[in-house]
């Protein structure tokens, strides 16, 4: 009968320890989330968006004013993606 106690009290343990690593990986997590700031991420992921656009837009164009606006709105969007430190994707 010791032996069926002993092995419950274990079992518990084990859940404990479970709960509590679990607890400090998501404290972990938190923290990292917290270094991010996410109206930054989500600028950049905005971004990065446009960018794609607008590279679709010039590559579909073939009016060369048109292809200079694309440019100069494709150097815009780079040299913001820049000024936030996110690489450019």
């Amino acid at each position: 009968m010791a032996d069926a106690g002993e092995g419950l009290i274990d079992a518990q343990n084990r859940i404990q320890e479970r709960m509590d690593e679990r607890e400090e990986e998501r404290a972990r997590r938190a923290m990292r989330r917290a270094d991010h700031d996410p109206e930054q991420i989500r600028r950049a992921e905005s971004l990065r968006l446009a960018r794609t656009e607008l590279r679709r837009q010039f590559e579909a164009t073939t009016h060369t004013a048109r292809r200079q606006q694309l440019t100069s709105a494709l150097a815009e969007v780079e040299r913001q993606i820049e000024a936030i430190g996110t690489p450019p994707a």
